[in-house]
């Protein structure tokens, strides 16, 4: 299957398309196939897109809103008032579309899957333009690497501001408790308050 073409008139029928044609991939195994692309994901005319790793099983693969529900979408709610910002102005996805699982339970990404789902995002991001782009853990990183080399490590460059392809890039940890041995809640924080004055400048 190849991207559909998007053309950049009529932005809002070419998402449209878009998120019909993904619904249309089945190309991972051990995935729980939800397809969580629509209008629940955001304006197409935010300033800031996030990348997040998936949709969780108890979050965005249950309410099709990625970063919802569960404890990932709780604390990333939080980091967003953090940065003065809203929902409503944000665009929101994932590096994968669908929910990966291993025994019935989330499980990181594998390689494959990311390469697999790197022309929805690239779509994604052709898409709609956003000059800053926020990937959330490394995953997410990743994936961007899939789609437009780049140099950058979440460990060496969290909380940075960085060029990558034309835009702004601000690499920062995935908002999931598990993540606090790595980055506590409270230098999340800080990120996200530095990411919402870089938005205001």
């Amino acid at each position: 299957m190849t991207t559909p073409a998007l053309p950049h008139t009529q932005p809002r029928a070419a998402f449209g398309r878009l998120a019909g044609a993904a619904r249309s991939c089945f190309a991972c195994a051990e995935m729980d196939y939800v397809h969580v692309l629509g209008a629940a994901n955001g304006p197409l005319t935010a300033r800031v897109m996030f990348i997040g790793e998936a949709p969780g099983r108890l979050g965005a693969a249950r309410t099709g809103v990625p970063f919802t529900s569960d404890q990932s979408g709780l604390r990333f709610q939080r980091l967003l008032a953090e940065a003065d910002l809203h929902r409503d102005e944000v665009f929101v996805t994932n590096a994968l579309l669908c929910n990966p699982l291993r025994d019935g339970r989330n499980r990181p990404p594998r390689r494959r899957e990311l390469a697999a789902c790197a022309r929805w995002l690239d779509a994604q991001l052709r898409l709609m333009g956003a000059p800053v782009v926020v990937t959330l853990g490394t995953a997410a990183l990743k994936a961007l690497r899939i789609i437009e080399r780049h140099p950058y490590a979440l460990s060496r460059d969290a909380g940075k501001v960085l060029p990558w392809g034309g835009r702004t890039l601000v690499p920062l940890y995935h908002p999931s408790p598990r993540t606090a041995g790595r980055r506590p809640f409270e230098r999340q924080v800080e990120d996200f308050r530095a990411l919402g004055a870089l938005l205001r400048d």
